[in-house]
């Protein structure tokens, strides 16, 4: 009867050190989720798409969020700083 205690006495206490030794503390905890929160933040800023600027046939300043065939354009980030700068910007005379 006392080996039968003694066993289930060293698997409780093997069952508790093994929870304790891979239980994360509560600062491991937190820097795990701000590492995984800049991770999700940086994804999001490299998935913000491009804009895309030139003149149609006519003279036309175009700006769209996909870039024109057979046609020079200009890459431009979605959301610059400034804003998306037209002024002085005319179409060529005729």
């Amino acid at each position: 009867m006392r080996a039968a205690w003694a066993i289930a006495a060293g698997l409780a206490l093997g069952g508790g050190a093994a929870w304790w030794l891979s239980h994360e503390s509560p600062g491991a905890e937190h820097q795990r989720r701000a590492r995984a929160e800049q991770a999700a933040a940086a994804s999001a800023r490299d998935a913000i798409p491009s804009l895309y600027r030139w003149r149609d046939a006519n003279g036309v300043l175009q700006v769209t969020d996909k870039p024109p065939k057979g046609v020079h354009y200009e890459r431009i980030g979605q959301r610059p700083r400034d804003g998306i700068e037209v002024r002085g910007d005319r179409p060529p005379a005729r």
